[in-house]
């Protein structure tokens, strides 16, 4: 375990109150090299009101996670997510696993349990280094 894990799960944990969503607030960071090259929280895509469920408490199918809005986030900002680390409130979907071995993320470090294992599953099955944290 590195030394700072336990300081970006909690400035990620912080991130996640930007998100206005109502069932679940998640925050990620993504570290490279010791510096946040790239952050996100769970929300609707730009120039989308930002109302994450429907009326019936249901999210909206189109309601990004915090992962994916962190990876898209630093592919627009020239820097490389190769060999990073991502930081993640919640343990990222299968979905979001994808985007994470795609991006060359090299280890994901997250501190509460999805409902689902298959993202995590990908992610050990990519060679990817997971890590929880309390």
């Amino acid at each position: 375990m590195e030394k700072f894990d336990n300081s970006y799960i909690e400035m990620a944990a912080i991130w996640a109150r930007n998100s206005y969503c109502k069932r679940r607030q998640v925050g990620a960071l993504i570290v490279k090299d010791r510096m946040i090259i790239s952050d996100g929280y769970n929300g609707t895509p730009s120039g989308f009101e930002n109302i994450c469920e429907d009326e019936n408490g249901v999210t909206k199918p189109y309601v990004l996670h915090a992962e994916a809005n962190a990876i898209t986030k630093v592919a627009k900002s020239g820097n490389s997510s190769d060999g990073a680390t991502l930081y993640v409130t919640a343990a990222p979907c299968i979905e979001c696993s994808k985007l994470i071995i795609q991006a060359g993320i090299r280890r994901v470090v997250y501190r509460d349990e999805y409902r689902l294992t298959d993202g995590i599953d990908l992610l050990r099955k990519a060679g990817i280094a997971v890590e929880k944290v309390d």
